[in-house]
């Protein structure tokens, strides 16, 4: 450590560059750093015979004062922006709703991530809010917390399709499960709800652990958002999208994940499930289990026919008495053991192919339509600048103009 007499004036060159210590420890900590991890992650080396976790505890201390570039590294490894250095005081935690997960919230580096992509999705949402309360047409999505006394999951089920105008056949009639997400997204999104695709901070390095985190509702009534972890298999979005939906009509924010127990998430998956399919589909195909190898292709013969995802009908037949508990997590491992199997060998097979799906394609899909229309709108009336419009969509802002650019159609 610095030596201490020198602390009264180190701090006043801190005061001067506007840094407060206490930020910088609270940046490392929720960061969920130790002084040895962080100043490696930052390139802080030794100098001078003190180590990287003692030049940084100084820092802390508010003995030393970091460097602009030093800042900027803080800033991207403790996933903070850059002007949290210069707050006055440690801001306090925001309101990002009710923890519904069954699995602990602490200890886990994808709850690190977790609560980064919280905090980011939080701030767009605002700032989303902000543009619609400028725009005079601009109405509240009515059906949110309009569900509040609905306790049945099979009446919060109807209550979803009606809100939306879902089909069950007609979502079904699509080719492909993207397909039939795209429907249903689109329904969605017609009716106000902003549905975003993320599962990383911004690099495949960051991405979350779908054990870690489904799905994430904002019930805010002018600005909704509905955000579906894209790490997880893309036939279980459908049920996300209609899992986060039961929460805006319950009017209620906040994160899923896990395996529900009980109460909202339990009425919310059931919810679901409802929407997509029916309670004697399910039991149906009692009769065509016989508790071996081919129940897996039993069920999946009639998931890929409904366009949903195979965990999730080995599930309602857990859920109908169809099978026991142990029957179930033995189905569901092993889904996810095939799912992960495919992956890995998609993986395999593009590691070698040149060039890749363009990056602009890629993120409108995630942004989802709602949210490119408004940024566009918002661009053309001057009510965003290119800075606020990047914000608002998680890019830099020389990617906001070709980003917004409307895909041009191949002429027939």
């Amino acid at each position: 450590m610095i030596a201490v007499a020198r602390t009264h004036q180190f701090v006043q060159c801190a005061a001067v560059a506007g840094i407060n210590p206490e930020i910088l420890i609270w940046a490392r900590e929720t960061a969920g750093l130790d002084l040895e991890t962080a100043a490696r992650k930052i390139d802080l080396g030794a100098a001078r015979g003190v180590s990287g976790a003692e030049r940084l505890a100084a820092m802390e201390a508010g003995e030393l004062v970091p460097s602009t570039s030093l800042l900027r590294r803080m800033a991207d490894k403790y996933r903070r922006p850059m002007l949290t250095f210069y707050l006055p005081k440690v801001p306090a935690p925001p309101e990002l709703g009710q923890d519904f997960r069954t699995l602990p919230d602490q200890g886990d580096e994808s709850n690190v991530l977790l609560a980064s992509l919280l905090r980011d999705v939080k701030a767009r949402q605002a700032l989303v809010r902000e543009t619609l309360e400028d725009d005079e047409d601009a109405i509240e999505v009515e059906f949110i917390g309009s569900g509040k006394r609905i306790l049945d999951a099979a009446e919060l089920g109807r209550a979803i399709a009606r809100a939306i105008g879902f089909d069950r056949a007609e979502y079904r009639a699509r080719a492909k499960g993207e397909e039939a997400f795209a429907y249903l997204r689109s329904l969605v999104e017609a009716k106000g709800v902003f549905v975003l695709l993320a599962g990383d901070c911004g690099h495949w390095s960051t991405a979350i652990d779908v054990r870690i985190f489904r799905g994430f509702a904002i019930a805010d009534p002018l600005a909704p958002f509905i955000v579906i972890n894209d790490q997880d298999a893309k036939s279980a979005w459908a049920f996300t999208l209609l899992h986060e939906l039961a929460h805006l009509l319950l009017g209620e924010t906040g994160v899923s994940g896990g395996t529900p127990a009980a109460g909202v998430e339990q009425l919310c998956n059931d919810a679901a499930a409802a929407v997509l399919v029916d309670r004697a589909e399910i039991g149906n195909l009692r009769g065509r289990l016989g508790g071996g190898g081919g129940d897996l292709d039993v069920i999946a013969a009639f998931a890929d026919n409904a366009n949903i995802s195979h965990s999730m009908v080995a599930y309602q037949l857990f859920r109908a008495g169809v099978v026991d508990e142990a029957r179930w997590t033995e189905l569901r491992d092993r889904f996810r053991a095939l799912w992960l199997g495919q992956k890995d060998r998609e993986r395999q097979r593009n590691r070698g192919k040149a060039g890749g799906p363009n990056w602009y394609v890629v993120r409108r899909h995630r942004l989802g339509s709602a949210l490119l229309a408004l940024a566009r709108q918002g661009m053309a009336d001057g009510s965003l600048t290119p800075t606020r419009a990047a914000t608002m969509l998680g890019v830099k802002p020389m990617n906001v103009y070709p980003l917004l650019a409307e895909a041009r159609r191949a002429p027939n």
